[in-house]
């Protein structure tokens, strides 16, 4: 158990850091002006028209770092930081999160998989480990017998699909991002100098994605180790 915490305290300090880097990195590219004067939504709004998609709505969405596309009623939310401003952290984030339109409209598999992980993962996820927590601790006992390691197994495979999600999750954010950097260079909405920031803020946020899927496929290993190694 206590490898479990170090492993866990590990995922932590790194998902602080990345996290902490990110908010760094927006408030500085949030002070870049973009030259062309253009607010959050009107570059939103350009680059879903620019890609043929009428049927999506650009909002704007309480909080910070609260942006994102919802497939279910197609609509580009925007944080209030990002919607009015005209800066290059704010032109980075709307622009990826029109990537994830244009992947809807696309039918992109990788955000396909991803939608149809969703409802199973919003069932699974919050009572996996607790499963797992349940299955080893009959399997020392044996209070009933060998059913212990198909509950710790079931708790497994309900964490599988946790994993699944978040390594799924990757390349979705990674091509929006591309698709978004694309765009602003080829449709010259940035400068080279407002490119640059709009660049290394999406790099910085796909990073908490990549640490959120590498903590969740060392916490299935983890967890895999101890069931059947438990069983010996």
């Amino acid at each position: 158990m206590f490898g479990y915490y170090i492993l866990i305290g590990a995922i932590t300090l790194a998902s602080w850091l990345v996290s902490s880097t990110l908010k760094r990195k927006f408030k500085k590219y949030s002070e870049v002006q973009l030259r062309n004067g253009m607010t959050g939504a009107e570059i939103a709004e350009k680059m879903l028209a620019d890609h043929g998609i009428r049927d999506v709505e650009v909002i704007s969405t309480p909080g910070q770092l609260t942006d994102h596309y919802d497939p279910r009623n197609k609509t580009v939310n925007l944080s209030e930081s990002v919607y009015n401003q005209r800066n290059a952290a704010a032109a980075a984030v709307s622009a990826h999160e029109c990537g994830h339109a244009v992947q809807h409209a696309e039918a992109y598999q990788w955000l396909t998989m991803r939608s149809k992980l969703v409802p199973v993962v919003s069932v699974t996820s919050s009572m996996s480990q607790w499963v797992v927590f349940g299955g080893i601790a009959l399997m020392a006992t044996n209070a009933i017998g060998g059913l212990g390691f198909y509950v710790a197994v079931a708790g497994l495979v309900m964490m599988g699909f946790a994993a699944l999600f978040s390594v799924v999750t990757l390349p979705v954010e990674y091509d929006a991002s591309n698709r978004a950097l694309a765009w602003l260079k080829n449709k010259n909405i940035v400068t080279p100098e407002e490119y640059k920031g709009s660049e290394d803020a999406l790099k910085w946020a796909a990073r908490t994605y990549l640490v959120a899927a590498l903590g969740a496929v060392a916490s299935l290993l983890y967890w895999a180790l101890q069931v059947f190694g438990g069983r010996d």
